[in-house]
């Protein structure tokens, strides 16, 4: 039997494989690859997203925790502000303490329960732009640093000792101008013999561009340091001349004359300005910032001139006698005045009293002042043949130096912190490390034999170059490591390179940034800030001072009731005189009755005297007949 060949059913036919769908085929690639996710419209105009602030700031961080300890510091200096950083720390503490113990007694409860609101749930939108902000000043103190050690490639060197045996002291000017330094700055050993019209007095501008010579007998001269050359020369015959400043720039000084203090142009030496109000000064200071000159004179009076618009700005009466040592504080422009009682006061435009006395040379006068560029420091000469340091930030005396050959005439601090001291016909310089603490030899030394005693000692900004006035005219030394080494050219009039138009820009762009007289102040810092407390705790203050004044004076008081009687002399001290002074405090019932009768007596009295003014002839009467009336 053939077999009959099985053919698959219908049913059983094998099936077709199935084409996916196209919209699976979309949707797989949908899931392959992923749209960007779009970026806020903030992201556009403020540049990163909040994620990629956080990103950048980390890393940031990391890179920061990876520089040099010393890099490292001056990151966080230029971040922080330097000592500014304790200041806010201080300020964000009170301000956290008083919303600890804020006063909410005068809103309602509604308004409570919406502080509290706000207080827990946070604010997202602050913490977006507080961190962008932290992340940009981060990121600006690096780039700071950076620059920093770019432009300050150089640095002040000091001269050091090879063995033990050599000191610094020996070594003189003729050896350094022939032997150790170039030939440009060589040319700036030199002395000006000028016997006639000594003794001299001598001043740099801010630049150090321009020198002032001032001769005690009426010559005034002004030499371009940079070529030597003469630039302006005046006498003034039968006049004599106290002292003299540069103003803004070299354009303009100040001179004190024997009656007031007369204005001249730089270039021409002719007279600009007059002014009558400033008699017989002995002492004039500059303050560039806010274009003043501070006199003193032979009557104590400090005067304060506005130079941009010739007004006076204030005056006040030291009450302490004559006055002839005068310095301003680079930092703060606070004015030091040196007293013949041996005190040093320290004066603000705005304050009609002293803001500072120091006694620092009992029963001596003060002869000289010097302030380091900082402001931390005070160096004093007082008659005692001393030279003492004090801390302007405590007010007291660190340390002292003795003096040979005279008192310190004339003392000033270098921009790198060399102290040169002027006494007799000898000066004396130390380092920078003897205005902290005392050191037991000077780092250098010059003499000049017969020019005693020293008028004048100042150095010469943004060089090593000291200049010293005396007797027998000027003498110019050289001071390694005296002067800054980086210029600071976006700095009003310290460009000494700067031509015309620069000079009549920098004056524009100095009188645009004046500061008003009244931010003078001890603490610069605190002008300009943030209240630490709002007005609600700001009054709680107030009453907790005067509660704490009226307990005091209350204790006193007391104090005085208590207070044992002091025995007095020729009989004011007997028994019964002391029993009648008790006596005189109580009171009782005789007491009130003895008033009663004396107010009675006095009633009469009136009444008589008004009954007796009708009668005329008591009025006619002369006044030593009038008792007869």
């Amino acid at each position: 039997m053939a077999k009959e060949a099985i053919q698959p059913s219908a049913k059983e036919a094998p099936r077709k494989k199935k084409r996916p769908s196209k919209k699976k085929e979309a949707g797989d690639k949908t899931k392959e690859t992923k749209k960007p996710p779009q970026k806020h419209a903030a992201a556009y105009t403020r540049g990163d997203t909040h994620a990629e602030l956080l990103t950048k700031r980390k890393a940031l961080k990391k890179d920061l925790a990876a520089l040099h300890p010393t890099k490292r510091d001056k990151v966080l200096a230029h971040l922080h502000g330097g000592e500014r950083r304790d200041l806010a720390k201080a300020r964000l503490k009170n301000l956290k303490e008083d919303d600890k113990h804020a006063d909410h007694s005068n809103l309602t409860e509604y308004q409570k329960q919406s502080l509290q609101k706000r207080r827990k749930k946070p604010n997202n939108a602050l913490q977006r732009q507080m961190h962008r902000r932290e992340t940009k000043r981060l990121r600006n103190a690096m780039e700071a640093a950076d620059v920093g050690e770019i432009l300050h490639s150089h640095t002040a060197g000091l001269v050091e000792a090879e063995t033990d045996m050599e000191r610094t002291t020996q070594l003189t000017q003729r050896s350094l101008k022939h032997e150790h330094l170039e030939e440009n700055v060589a040319r700036n050993v030199y002395d000006l013999k000028l016997t006639d019209y000594g003794p001299y007095k001598l001043r740099y501008d801010r630049s150090g561009r321009h020198s002032l010579l001032a001769g005690a007998k009426g010559h005034v001269s002004i030499i371009d340091q940079h070529t030597l050359g003469l630039k302006t020369e005046f006498f003034l015959p039968g006049d004599i001349v106290r002292d003299a400043c540069f103003l803004h720039d070299g354009s303009m000084l100040a001179v004190s004359q024997r009656q007031c203090v007369y204005v001249y142009d730089g270039a021409s030496g002719a007279e600009v300005h007059r002014m009558d109000g400033h008699r017989r000064v002995g002492g004039m200071a500059f303050l560039p910032y806010h274009w003043l000159l501070a006199t003193v004179g032979d009557n104590g009076v400090l005067q304060y001139q506005d130079t941009s618009t010739g007004s006076l700005v204030s005056q006040h009466r030291t009450k302490m006698g004559p006055c002839g040592a005068v310095r301003q504080n680079p930092f703060n422009s606070v004015v030091h005045l040196g007293h013949t009682n041996g005190t040093v006061t320290l004066w603000s435009p705005s304050s009609s009293e002293y803001l500072v006395k120091m006694l620092c040379h009992k029963g001596s006068p003060i002869t000289s002042l010097a302030i380091d560029r900082s402001g931390r420091y005070m160096a004093t000469g007082g008659g005692d043949s001393k030279v003492k340091i004090f801390d302007l930030r405590t007010h007291k005396e660190l340390h002292s130096y003795n003096t040979y050959g005279g008192a310190p005439t004339c003392l000033d601090v270098s921009q790198t912190g060399i102290l040169g001291v002027g006494h007799g016909c000898h000066t004396t310089f130390w380092r920078p490390e003897a205005l902290r603490t005392k050191m037991k030899q000077p780092y250098m030394k010059h003499q000049l034999s017969g020019n005693g005693p020293l008028e004048s000692l100042r150095f010469r900004p943004f060089e090593d170059v000291c200049g010293i006035g005396h007797a027998g005219g000027i003498s110019s030394i050289v001071i390694p490591g005296s002067g800054e080494p980086n210029l600071d050219s976006m700095e009003h009039f310290t460009n000494p390179y700067a031509d015309a138009k620069q000079r009549r820009e920098g004056e524009v762009r100095s009188l645009l940034e004046k500061l008003t007289p009244e931010m003078i102040s001890l603490d610069p810092d605190a002008v300009g800030g943030i209240e630490e407390s709002n007005l609600i705790q700001r009054q709680q203050r107030l009453r907790d001072v005067a509660e704490e004044a009226d307990a005091r004076k209350a204790a006193d008081r007391e104090a005085r009731k208590h207070k044992k009687e002091k025995k007095k002399m020729r009989g004011r001290g007997k028994i019964a005189k002391k029993l009648r002074r008790k006596q005189q405090n109580i009171v009782d019932e005789g007491m009130l009755k003895l008033k009663e009768l004396r107010e009675e007596e006095r009633a009469e009295r009136e009444r008589q005297t008004l009954n007796d003014d009708g009668d005329d002839e008591g009025e006619e009467a002369p006044a030593a007949l009038k008792r007869f009336f």
